[in-house]
């Protein structure tokens, strides 16, 4: 018997949350609060980009140019085969990056597939200030890059060849879940990664980064060098606003890791921020986005990794992924190297 406050709760989560089959109750969880200025990341390679992230906002610095520097560091870091210059090739042997930023107004920036340039996040910004456009690809991507004034460089280092080179002895592509964190800080395997579901820690994923400023403004930035031995010219979620990353300066941000392509069908990022300004937690909302994934594919907890990461404007977080694994990373000033596991469909 459906009685006054049922009609209530339900009238108040909206169709949305019907949509997504989270339940009515589900909008109340509640996650971590942080206090701001305060930036938060994907995965613990995130608590090293945290700290340069804030080290930004602790001086008044703005959010977005808190993200980007934060992302830098693992662009940068020779341990982290899942984002930047250290990151794994595709199948024919390059490495091509992808990043997008984006700022509480809306404007946002990105690239995909560039290839011989280490700071992807930095070409991204350059392209939401410097062009009317919003992505750049390829060949056209490097060349803005390179007229902006940066150096083209071979990335593929020894330790992502030599693991490229021992998995194509066998040249089977099967991505696993939470590869990011297996292989980060470590030399090239012995082996190629082990095959497991697609999206974890040691075959490919992301950094996706959110921050809050001093004035209230957020920022977001996320960064990658994509799926291990991709086929080439494959681009995930990480560089599709509101898919990958998805800032709204009235409600919050989101971001995404894992299988870039279950994200994109669901416009993840985008979803996640809609439902928080339906009223759902951080918390809440990463969940039904994960649900809705689930409701396409039921299957999906057992073969593959998603998992989303949230912050609203009071500094409110939450995640929530397909399966057991994701980690993410938390930064404000009374604690600067936190690192929480996310609540997952699998457990």
């Amino acid at each position: 018997m459906t009685d006054r406050r049922s009609v209530l709760a339900a009238a108040i989560a909206g169709p949305a949350a019907l949509a997504t089959g989270a339940k009515a109750a589900g909008s109340r969880a509640r996650g971590v609060r942080l206090k701001t200025p305060c930036v938060i990341s994907t995965w613990d390679f995130g608590v090293a980009a945290n700290q340069a992230a804030f080290a930004v906002l602790e001086h008044g610095g703005s959010a977005l140019d808190a993200v980007e520097a934060g992302a830098r560091i693992p662009e940068a870091d020779l341990a982290n085969h899942s984002v930047g210059r250290a990151g794994y090739p595709d199948r024919d042997g390059h490495v091509t990056l992808d990043a997008s930023i984006m700022d509480h107004l809306g404007n946002c920036g990105a690239v995909a597939g560039l290839e011989n340039i280490a700071h992807p996040i930095s070409v991204a910004r350059k392209v939401m200030e410097n062009t009317p456009h919003v992505l750049l690809v390829g060949d056209g991507a490097l060349q803005f890059a390179m007229e902006q004034g940066f150096p083209r460089e071979a990335l593929l280092t020894p330790e992502s060849r030599a693991a490229w080179m021992e998995w194509r002895k066998d040249n089977h592509y099967q991505p696993s879940p939470n590869g990011e964190m297996r292989d980060y800080g470590r030399g090239a395997p012995v082996t190629a990664p082990t095959p497991g579901p697609p999206g974890s820690a040691g075959n490919h994923d992301t950094i996706g980064m959110l921050a809050i400023d001093s004035g209230g403004d957020l920022a977001g930035a996320c960064t990658t060098s994509g799926m291990a031995w991709k086929l080439r010219g494959r681009v995930g979620d990480s560089p599709i606003i509101g898919a990958g990353l998805y800032v709204d300066g009235e409600v919050g941000a989101a971001t995404s890791t894992g299988v870039g392509e279950e994200v994109i069908r669901n416009v993840g990022s985008f979803l996640v921020v809609e439902l928080m300004r339906q009223g759902h937690s951080p918390a809440a909302a990463c969940e039904a986005a994960v649900r809705r994934i689930l409701k396409r594919k039921p299957d999906a907890a057992k073969t593959l990794q998603v998992g989303f990461l949230a912050i609203n404007r009071r500094g409110e977080v939450g995640a929530y992924a397909l399966q057991p694994g994701f980690r993410y990373a938390l930064c404000d000033r009374d604690a600067r190297d936190r690192l929480l596991p996310a609540k997952s469909a699998s457990d």
